[in-house]
């Protein structure tokens, strides 16, 4: 266990080396002296309570899901009747009182149409959605279940979490806490984010995307009155759009919803020279777009964004091509923060922030100071304590100790991890319980010399004999760590990326590189006693 050829300490000095030297910018970036730009620097990220940020609370309306997935049934059903063979015709269609009732013309039809309707209410078969009835005959209604409601609900959240979690990694920032808390809301923390309106201007599109026909036979006077024709509604123009104050009428079913888009580019108009969006459907959506700019050449639409229409162009020819460009009034900032929420999706509910606070890094540069005093404290109290008690190996074990803390911070910087105030508590942590190993390691070695073995055969019996509890014990405090990573939180995992990084460099440097150091002053000095 003694041998180290060449070539196996080149390869362990390398590797200790670079991996110190990646600390090397983390370190001088809270000093004066400045690393030089042609060199990489990789940055050890600080959390929310180290160098300050944004911390929002975001609520959702439950109650737009229901409203939502109404929509969908009415539009299903009617696409589910229509398309059966003869067709079953309804009418009377109404969504009151939070459910779907519709009359058939024919009551024979009434077998026809429930089993056209059971697919579409099943949905996953995992949970029962929807209740189906029938009332004298010929009105069927679809009732929403509390488990399809509450199923959906939770869904939704799921997918605004992860809607969050895109738009905020679109800005650059890093290490930002996003979970959810309770039923119905998301905490966001984002880290060295001081002025939060950016964020919540972002958070706060929900970036609804519609393409709606426009209801050419929809009066202006009704318009203004608040009064559409059957199934059609108003929506308002945006106050970027050029007619503020004013409305239109569009066909309530029908259109393209933005849910199909792949891709979302800030750019210019080539005639105007304006700030647009340039959108690109996928596969569907673009046949969906084809079809229907191709059945409806010449006639208006809306484009409608969180409920207000940026603009109605026209169908001057089809387009096949699945790409079309949004046009509003746009600056380059706007035009570039629509294009970040389109790509990132659709929320599937609106957000409000009911709760917003700013954490300045004042409180962040205390607790650093702190948590380095209480290092510092720490390191001298253990370096002491290890040269009184082993001498030379305890010199060894404190230049150990060294590289142990420097290859932490260099594998965080490496790995863009970030450094909470918990994590610090694992530093000091990680400094107590780092020369554990050297600890057994020389107790062990006493152990073999009091036996009478040689002190070759003491120190290599000993490494061998001691190496056997270290791993054991690291690998039960590695469980643990995966564990509190994987079920924890914020300040819980940021605790644990420092103490599952700790273990593995601590192996390496109190087991590996005292083994080589040793071996190599035993080979030098050849003593005939070793003092421990």
């Amino acid at each position: 266990m003694l041998d180290f050829p060449t070539w196996k300490k080149v390869w362990l000095w390398g590797l200790t080396l670079i991996a110190a030297a990646a600390a090397l910018p983390s370190l001088l970036s809270a000093t004066s002296v400045k690393w030089p730009d042609f060199l990489p620097d990789p940055q050890v990220n600080l959390g929310l309570d180290l160098a300050g940020g944004s911390h929002i609370l975001l609520e959702a309306d439950a109650s737009q899901v229901q409203v939502q997935r109404l929509e969908n049934m009415e539009e299903s059903a009617r696409s589910a009747m229509r398309n059966a063979e003869p067709r079953i015709r309804i009418g009377d269609v109404s969504t009151a009182d939070g459910r779907l009732s519709f009359m058939l013309d024919d009551p024979a039809d009434l077998d026809r149409a429930r089993e056209r309707l059971l697919p579409v209410i099943n949905g996953n078969g995992l949970v029962r959605e929807w209740d189906l009835s029938v009332v004298d005959g010929q009105r069927m209604i679809l009732t929403p279940t509390q488990d399809g409601i509450e199923t959906a609900v939770a869904q939704a959240m799921d997918s605004a979490t992860e809607v969050v979690r895109k738009r905020i990694d679109a800005l650059g920032t890093r290490e930002p806490t996003i979970i959810r808390q309770g039923d119905t809301r998301i905490v966001v923390q984002v880290p060295g984010l001081q002025d939060p309106d950016q964020l919540k201007e972002l958070l706060g599109q929900t970036a609804k995307l519609e393409f709606k026909l426009v209801d050419p036979t929809a009066l202006p006077s009704d318009v203004e009155q608040g009064i559409a024709p059957l199934g059609s509604e108003i929506f308002p123009f945006a106050e970027t759009s050029g007619f503020a104050g004013s409305s239109v009428a569009v066909k309530r079913l029908g259109g393209i919803r933005g849910d199909s888009l792949v891709n979302a580019q800030q750019g210019f108009d080539q005639q105007t020279n304006e700030a647009v969006v340039n959108i690109q459907f996928d596969q569907q959506g673009g046949a969906r777009f084809a079809t229907l700019s191709t059945e409806n050449v010449g006639r208006a639409f809306a484009i409608i964004l969180d409920g207000k229409v940026l603009s109605t162009p026209s169908f001057r020819e089809p387009i096949l091509g699945g790409s079309a460009q949004i046009s509003g009034g746009f600056t380059v900032e706007t035009a570039n923060n629509l294009a970040i929420s389109l790509r990132s999706g659709a929320l599937p509910v609106d957000l409000s922030v009911i709760e917003e606070r700013t954490v300045g890094p004042d409180l962040g540069a205390d607790s650093i100071k702190r948590g380095l005093l209480a290092m510092m404290i720490g390191s001298v109290a253990v370096i002491v304590l290890m040269i009184a008690s082993y001498g030379r190996f305890g010199v060894y074990a404190t230049i150990a100790l060294v590289f142990n803390v420097l290859i932490i911070l260099g594998i965080m910087a490496g790995l863009n991890t970030t450094l909470t105030l918990p994590g610090i508590a694992g530093f000091v942590l990680t400094i107590g319980a780092a020369v554990d190993a050297n600890v057994l390691i020389n107790e062990r070695i006493r152990e073999e010399r009091k036996r009478g073995r040689r002190v070759v055969a003491a120190v290599e019996n000993g490494y061998k004999e001691a190496s056997r509890a270290i791993y054991d014990a690291n690998v039960t405090n590695f469980i643990a760590g995966v564990l509190l990573f994987l079920f924890g939180s914020g300040p819980v995992r940021g605790f644990a990326v420092v103490l599952v990084i700790g273990l593995f460099t601590s192996v390496f440097t109190a087991v590996t590189l005292t083994r080589m150091w040793v071996a190599g002053w035993l080979r030098k000095s050849r003593p005939s006693d070793i003092s421990l």
